[in-house]
């Protein structure tokens, strides 16, 4: 039987009708020898007109896959040399063995073979051993260069059309802000309808002809509030003048006795338009948590800040302070306990902050308790004083004891903190659904979102300042014991320095309230005091200052020594009373192998700023950063920020 009857279906029929052939021959041959001899003869014919056939076909479809090879091979080589796409094969010392056609096109030159690709194409310097997509750049043409170095054969495409088009995307992408005058009602009490109008329109077209200049849709929404729109390549813009339209309208206003100042919120980054008006509003009242006077920029992840450089205005009215007051006593009253809680190894400021809330939940007849977390020698002697007050000490609990009696129905009250993070108990806040914050500090890009009642002030000097108002607005007649007055007192003298930094007419009023509430002033005074160790060690990092021009003192101390927070802040403040020093910074190791930066100022440097650069945080006057590292890394990181900031302008202010 023929093989190819054998290989190729469409020979089965054949091959059966031969079989059949075949025998109905035998059958004849038995009939009649002549009849079987002449089917034999026609069976003979037919196989050799059949192989004849099959040999045909094969010779026809060799030369057809003969005709298509050649066919594919000429078109894979015209592929190769007129295709758009880049083509280089290297060797193993990365040097350009071969390239199509369209390389040469790409670097302008016929011929590119033999060069390093390293000169060529510089991106390409460290060639890895797996497969990768690099973004390359020859003249004002965008490829994207994929490597496979088991061929050790790279690609080039050219993307210029798609990056152009994704940077004009970027750069059209909406930015949504509202822009507030801060101070309006402060700057314009006493002033007549003629002197407002004037005021206000001078301040306007100021914004308006800074908007115009930088293509910037503006529309006033209400007296003191603008909506802006404008692209993001508008914002990169601004962004980068660090939005001069802030100092601009503070100096124009400063021949008043307050000047204007500006608060301005913007968020870009978001697809869909209502939430991009929600971060708007959010980054402006991070803005206005921080003091106002400056930019707050939300950009997906990023949370940017600009301008800051004055210090936060004392509001002169105490309605919201009676507002929050009542608030604060309702959910009191609606709540089965109080859990009260500063930030972990507390100060004077969040002791005595937390006292006053005691005793408003004692005076809203609900049980309270003050959670202690972290040891903190500057307040060993408040707590002495303390523990000796059975109606104080006993409500002092650990985060355990926090936990097991904290539910849904509790209050959280957080005190001189607003970032989840750095609270005694971080776990109560989940614990529980009402949640209040009380604190004086400029808001940071971290805060307890969910709280339901903030009062934030940075124009307070102390938290304990904020926490005498609530309590003079509690009730009419309040009665306070000595040492609650005594602990309250002693957090404002603390965080004021005696009442020399951050000091208004209201820290007076709230001095004042406590001190007719029996009040130690004395008793204040020897909480205060230090031991002579400790005076003798903070000279020894003070002898190691060195003054930065413009009148900034920079104290590091030495590698082998190891200091706590607490002294550093101490050596800072110390050194803010030398003459001629507008801001201080101490770097040393601490016990915990971190490098701790304190930073103060009195005013004309916004040390908050500076330490956020550095990834810590603060106060406009108190500040603090801790690096991984070493004193001289993180010494001249600190230099390299202040030159960028170019601190020498505010203090020419």
């Amino acid at each position: 039987m023929p093989k190819f009857l054998l290989r190729r279906w469409r020979g089965l029929p054949i091959m059966a009708g031969l079989i059949l052939l075949t025998l109905f021959t035998a059958a004849l041959f038995f009939l009649h020898w002549w009849a079987g001899l002449a089917a034999l003869l026609a069976v003979g014919v037919l196989i050799y007109y059949v192989l004849a056939a099959e040999q045909a076909f094969y010779k026809e479809l060799n030369d057809y896959i003969m005709t298509l090879t050649h066919r594919v091979k000429k078109a894979g080589a015209e592929v190769v040399q007129e295709l758009p796409i880049g083509m280089i094969v290297y060797n193993e010392e990365k040097a350009i063995e071969w390239h199509n056609p369209y390389v040469g096109k790409i670097f302008d030159q016929e011929s590119i073979a033999g060069e390093l690709l390293a000169d060529v194409l510089p991106s390409l310097k460290s060639v890895k051993d797996k497969e990768e997509e690099i973004h390359v750049t020859v003249g004002e043409e965008h490829y994207l260069c994929m490597v496979r170095p088991e061929d050790r054969l790279i690609y080039l495409y050219n993307i210029t059309d798609y990056t152009v088009l994704a940077k004009r995307y970027e750069e059209e992408r909406l930015a949504i802000g509202i822009l507030m005058l801060d101070n309006l009602d402060e700057v314009t009490q006493g002033m007549d309808d003629q002197s407002r109008s004037l005021l206000l329109a001078k301040v306007i077209g100021a914004i308006t002809e800074w908007a115009n200049e930088n293509h910037i849709f503006i529309r006033r929404s209400a007296s003191d509030r603008f909506f802006i729109l404008m692209h993001a390549k508008t914002l990169k813009k601004i962004e980068q003048s660090k939005f001069d339209i802030l100092d601009e309208v503070r100096d124009l206003t400063g021949d008043l006795k307050l000047p204007l100042t500006l608060s301005i919120g913007i968020a870009t980054g978001a697809d869909q338009l209502p939430e991009l008006g929600s971060l708007a509003q959010s980054s402006l009242d991070v803005a206005l948590g921080r003091g106002g006077d400056q930019a707050a920029v939300k950009s997906g992840q990023r949370l940017s800040f600009y301008g800051g450089r004055s210090n936060a205005v004392e509001k002169r009215t105490r309605v919201r302070a009676r507002v929050i007051s009542h608030a604060l006593r309702d959910l009191m009253k609606e709540s089965d306990k109080v859990i009260i809680m500063g930030h972990r190894y507390p100060d004077m400021d969040s002791m005595g902050a937390a006292v006053g809330v005691l005793k408003m939940a004692q005076l809203c007849g609900k049980e309270g308790y003050i959670v202690l977390e972290g040891d903190n020698p500057s307040i060993h002697r408040m707590l002495r004083e303390l523990e000796q007050h059975e109606s104080i000490q006993k409500w002092m609990i650990t985060p355990e004891q926090a936990l097991s009696i904290t539910h849904q129905r509790s209050l959280a009250v957080v005190v001189d903190t607003h970032k989840s993070s750095m609270v005694a108990e971080p776990k109560l806040l989940q614990q529980t659904g009402r949640i209040v914050v009380i604190d004086h500090h400029r808001r940071g890009e971290e805060f307890i979102d969910d709280a339901v009642l903030i009062y934030i002030e940075p124009y307070a000097s102390s938290t304990c300042e904020l926490v005498t108002e609530l309590l003079q607005y509690l009730q009419d007649r309040l009665s306070m014991e000595p040492i609650e007055a005594t602990s309250l007192l002693a957090g404002i003298v603390v965080d004021t320095k005696s009442f020399s930094l951050r000091t208004g007419a209201r820290t007076f009023e709230a001095a004042s309230f406590l001190r007719r509430n029996g009040a130690d002033s004395a008793q204040v005074q020897q909480m205060l005091k230090e031991d002579l160790d400790e005076f003798i060690e903070k000279s020894e990092i003070i002898k190691h200052t060195e003054i930065w021009d413009p009148c900034m003192a920079v104290c590091a101390a030495e590698d082998e020594h190891k200091y706590s927070q607490l002294l550093i802040a101490k050596v800072a403040d110390t050194l803010l009373n030398m003459t001629d020093i507008a801001a201080s910074f101490v770097i040393a190791e601490r016990p915990d192998g971190l490098i701790g930066i304190s930073a103060r100022s009195l005013g004309k440097v916004n040390v908050q700023v500076i330490m956020e650069q550095l990834g810590g945080g603060g106060h406009l006057t108190n500040a603090a950063a801790q690096l991984e590292g070493t004193i001289a890394e993180a010494k001249a990181e600190l230099k390299r920020v202040l030159q960028e900031m170019d601190i020498r302008e505010g203090l020419s202010e």
